[in-house]
């Protein structure tokens, strides 16, 4: 496999480095070593999308509301809330004892500032500040959302749990920065602080206990709850020899996997220092492509729906080795096991073909365009998706032009829009969770329809009318019947192609207590004790 000198570099650190002083530290003051998928590149949540910028967010940076482990949004930094009896006037109040890792208080004029900064980002904050009319402070730990109109996600917007999440941060960096463009100084009020001058780009990353920090009194409870620091310092590592991954666990040189490695899961499950996860609902995960609309061949919908029928959700979950916990069956944009789940217009994919692309291809007059994948070899999820995805293509008769990488590097280029002569592409394998594709104003082939705030580019006008009467709408039935409308539409224009839903589980050492098994990273409530 190929692997680039940086990934190369990284191996060797992380042999060096995780095989001292793990014999001579114990209990609290070895550090919790947790490993992620790929290195952290980005560290503003806002500016970048990466699953790993945002496992970096939450651990130095707080929100305003936090998801439960039942899926309920619950206060977090908020003390509470009220909303006036048409639902167009919200009032939110701060909890005391909030403070940010320089010391100073958090204020409403932080909030205001962050929510506006990620309001021109997210897909759902988006929509939400289009839909408001004033977003004000009122004195120094309350602030007020006046609507203009109906929006029926108010607080599912503020506690949207993954990319981009609404983290807060000072005003004095939210109002300076552009959303696009990453903020340079990293101040959080989070459980943990970030120290930047021992930070390794790509490799590891390293935080100490914020002393500061005032967790909630209920238990901790998913992103909700008390987010108690129970270890004085976090290591959050890359490997990107994956095999390493599973032995650095087994061997207690690590202490928590975001991915246990498909090939050594059975070997995992059997070791009895090993804790397996059991997360599944929004926590299962999604294949897909990321499509480039913006030039051809896939800005015509026929070659996009050729890509479509490659996708095999049973022979790619079989052969990324996700097959005994997949869900080839599920043909749903939304999610499967989620509320908005759904198979209307489901048709066209229910049974993907090599030979229904072949005849795709043929009648949209391709012929033979350059198509450029860039495979991400680093990333234990997609390097293998990647793999399927390739013969698939080829199978049907695109011609690619693969390009192997680091997903750091992949992603920097992912963002771009430059034509294939300098640097641009045309398809991404990728991967989100059901925090990211149960809800359509989240969902990746819906939500960020004619937003230009995404690297694909789709606009399909058919969506638009529908995307606003669901944010509008309150009602769960009507919404739910709105959702399947754009199941139907976002498959037949072929937004974003899904390739299988699975449960992707995270691994831990038993002596671990305390661990919330949410889907990702939660590092706090986390301690090391006996069996």
């Amino acid at each position: 496999m190929l692997m680039s000198r940086r990934a190369a570099l990284g191996t060797a650190l992380a042999t060096a480095t995780l095989g001292r002083g793990v014999s001579a530290q114990t209990g609290r003051e070895r550090p919790f070593r947790f490993v992620v998928n790929v290195g952290l590149q980005v560290l503003d949540p806002i500016a970048g999308a990466s699953f790993v910028t945002r496992n970096f967010g939450y651990v130095v940076f707080d929100t305003l509301v936090g998801m439960d482990m039942q899926g309920r949004y619950r206060p977090q930094m908020l003390q509470g809330w009220e909303v006036s009896a048409d639902r167009l006037t919200w009032d939110f109040k701060l909890r005391p004892g909030l403070m940010f890792h320089d010391g100073n208080p958090v204020t409403s004029e932080d909030v205001v500032a962050s929510i506006k900064r990620w309001g021109a980002r997210d897909s759902i904050g988006r929509r939400l500040m289009a839909a408001t009319a004033e977003l004000t402070t009122k004195g120094a730990d309350g602030f007020q959302i006046k609507l203009a109109r109906p929006f029926g996600g108010v607080i599912e917007a503020l506690g949207k749990p993954s990319n981009h999440i609404c983290v807060i941060m000072p005003a004095r960096i939210a109002s300076a920065t552009p959303p696009t463009q990453a903020v340079r100084e990293i101040v959080g009020s989070g459980p943990f602080v970030f120290l930047r001058d021992e930070w390794i780009p790509g490799e590891r990353t390293f935080y100490r206990r914020n002393e500061r920090y005032v967790p909630r009194d209920e238990a901790a409870d998913g992103l909700a709850g008390g987010k108690v620091p129970k270890f004085d310092r976090v290591e959050m590592i890359t490997m990107p020899d994956i095999a390493m991954r599973a032995s650095a666990l087994q061997q207690g040189e690590v202490d928590y996997l975001e991915y246990a490695p498909i090939d050594n899961l059975r070997r995992l499950q059997a070791n009895r220092n090993i804790v397996i996860s059991q997360a599944g609902g929004q926590a299962a995960m999604m294949y897909g492509v990321s499509i480039n609309f913006n030039q051809p061949p896939f800005d015509n919908v026929l070659v996009r729906r050729a890509l479509q029928q490659c996708l095999d959700r049973e022979e790619i979950l079989a052969g990324t080795g996700f097959g005994d916990v997949g869900r080839p069956d599920c043909a749903s944009m939304l999610m499967c096991g989620t509320p908005f789940e759904s198979s209307f217009g489901s048709e066209p994919i229910a049974k993907p073909s090599i030979d229904k692309a072949k005849e795709l291809l043929k009648q949209a007059g391709y012929t033979n365009e350059r198509v450029v994948l860039m495979h991400p070899i680093d990333s234990a999820l997609l390097n293998p998706f990647g793999l399927v995805l390739i013969d698939r293509m080829k199978r049907a008769g695109f011609n690619l032009d693969v390009q192997g990488s680091d997903w750091s590097s992949i992603a920097q280029r992912w963002v771009q829009k430059n034509p294939l002569d300098r640097g641009g592409w045309s398809v991404v394998p990728v991967v989100y969770t059901g925090f990211d594709m149960a809800d359509p104003l989240a969902n990746l082939g819906m939500g960020y329809n004619c937003s230009g705030n995404q690297p694909w580019g789709y606009c399909e006008a058919a969506m638009t009318p529908l995307i606003e009467a669901f944010e509008a709408e309150s009602d769960p039935a009507k919404r739910k019947a709105l959702a399947a409308q754009l199941n139907k539409v976002a498959i037949e224009q072929a937004t974003f192609p899904i390739a299988g839903q699975f449960r992707a589980p995270a691994a831990w050492r038993v002596e671990l207590r305390g661990v919330i098994d949410f889907g990702f990273p939660v590092v706090w409530n986390i301690e090391r004790g006996g069996r």
